[in-house]
């Protein structure tokens, strides 16, 4: 059975003892594993949003709920991250520099995220993500550092994929204004 105090207390002493995300991902792998115990912690997929679980100098817990066919523009996170899927899907697209102008990047790859997939990102990944389907999904998504402080974070517009300073703003209307029904 899942117990949300225990994962958390889990996640910290595993960051005190490596500063990687290997432990932090065998622990997310435990929990996705468990779909219906996470989501009776959680609570039910009702609406988009971005639940800070837990927050310090050295990790970030978010419950991360995606809205039917929502989609977030290319960002880096600057840190490391492992997202756990435990309902619905979630797919990625994973972005490189180019040596144009202006920070603009192309399409370098691509990872489909079903219910129990776990992945880790690195410090330098660039990513898209998706949900492609017509119901809510759901991942936990575990940082290793202050996500809500992150200095020289960038998002990239949509259509023009240029780079610009990231603003979480940008990000939390998307989650708040996102139409929940397909």
């Amino acid at each position: 059975m899942f117990n949300l105090g225990n994962f958390i207390e889990d996640c910290k002493v595993s960051i005190s003892k490596d500063q990687s995300h290997l432990g932090i991902k065998a622990l997310v792998e435990s929990a996705v594993s468990s779909p219906g115990d996470l989501i009776a912690a959680l609570g039910p997929l009702e609406k988009a949003g971005a639940t800070t679980i837990y927050h310090s100098d050295e990790l970030t817990i978010v419950n991360v709920t995606w809205a039917p066919w929502m989609t977030v523009f290319p960002h880096n996170h600057n840190m490391w991250a492992v997202i756990g899927i435990y309902s619905g899907r979630e797919d990625n697209v994973f972005w490189r520099r180019t040596d144009q102008p202006d920070g603009l990047i192309e399409a370098a790859g691509a990872k489909s995220l079903c219910v129990g997939d776990v992945t880790p990102l690195g410090k330098d990944i660039i990513h898209s993500v998706t949900n492609p389907i017509p119901k809510f999904s759901g991942a936990i998504h575990v940082y290793g550092g202050d996500f809500f402080n992150v200095p020289h974070r960038s998002e990239w517009d949509a259509e023009q994929l240029k780079e610009r300073d990231y603003n979480s703003e940008n990000v939390m209307n998307l989650f708040e204004t996102f139409p929940t029904n397909s």
